[in-house]
């Protein structure tokens, strides 16, 4: 019973539901928000949104009987488990809060197609290289902000004034959000050399580093879907060797 269940639950058509039920269910807690949308259908909103987490509770129930404890040996089981428990906590007191983090049982579109997991599976690959470089950024910065405090400070203490001011307006300027007319043309007012700090800062921080971050998750990505790849060759490889150890014992039967 239980295999006839874990095969009803990866069929084509079922998955496409789910997704469906998902993306419907996107569009429902959207529409909760617009006070027009709930005066003038918040019942038949409250209804579908209840029906369509019944689906997820219904499905996940169906997951746990099919594959019993070994379903929480699976990281996407668990990312549903909690985004689907999430939505039954009661809307009360400090748990109101918890109610408003409904809205991401729309990431499950994530853990039911491959092709997002496949993605996400890839960033998370990439952390531990995306590490090292956070910490040559926060080094950066922590170098930028100092001499920008030293340099700056004084005639704009507003966005130099002391490191945090200086670490904030450096984020600023890496994010290439006025940065000119904003803050590095009034600065050049006065210290008409500032450009000779600020032009390398950005070079450094916003066209080197943020690359090679780029580049690091592109890199785990092609790793991940060549890994999906392999398994795909190793499994039909499998098959074939399978059918062809079957065919030659029906010979040799003969």
């Amino acid at each position: 019973m239980r295999a006839k269940v874990a095969a009803f639950l990866e069929q084509t058509w079922v998955t496409n539901f789910i997704i469906g039920v998902i993306l419907f269910n996107a569009v429902l807690l959207g529409l909760e928000t617009s006070e027009a949308a709930m005066a003038a259908a918040g019942s038949l909103i409250v209804m579908l949104d209840t029906v369509c987490l019944a689906v997820f509770v219904v499905e996940i129930a169906l997951k746990l009987f099919a594959h019993g404890w070994r379903f929480f040996r699976n990281g996407w089981n668990l990312f549903d488990f909690v985004i689907v428990g999430i939505a039954l906590v009661p809307a009360t007191q400090g748990f109101s809060v918890l109610r408003a983090l409904r809205i991401l049982r729309v990431l499950r579109v994530v853990s039911a197609t491959p092709r997002l997991r496949r993605v996400v599976e890839g960033f998370i690959t990439a952390l531990p290289g995306m590490g090292s470089v956070f910490l040559l950024m926060a080094l950066i910065f922590y170098i930028g902000a100092v001499m920008a405090t030293k340099l700056f400070g004084d005639a704009f203490p507003q966005w130099f004034g002391d490191l945090g001011s200086s670490g904030y307006s450096l984020f600023q300027i890496m994010t290439l959000e006025s940065w000119s007319m904003g803050i590095v043309r009034p600065v050049m007012e006065v210290y008409p050399y500032a450009w000779a700090f600020f032009v390398p800062f950005i070079m450094v921080t916003t066209f080197a580093v943020v690359n090679l971050l780029v580049g690091l998750i592109v890199n785990s990505m092609q790793d991940a879907h060549a890994e999906e790849s392999n398994e795909k060759t190793d499994a039909y490889r499998d098959e074939v060797l399978h059918r062809l150890e079957a065919i030659e014992k029906r010979l040799n039967e003969r």
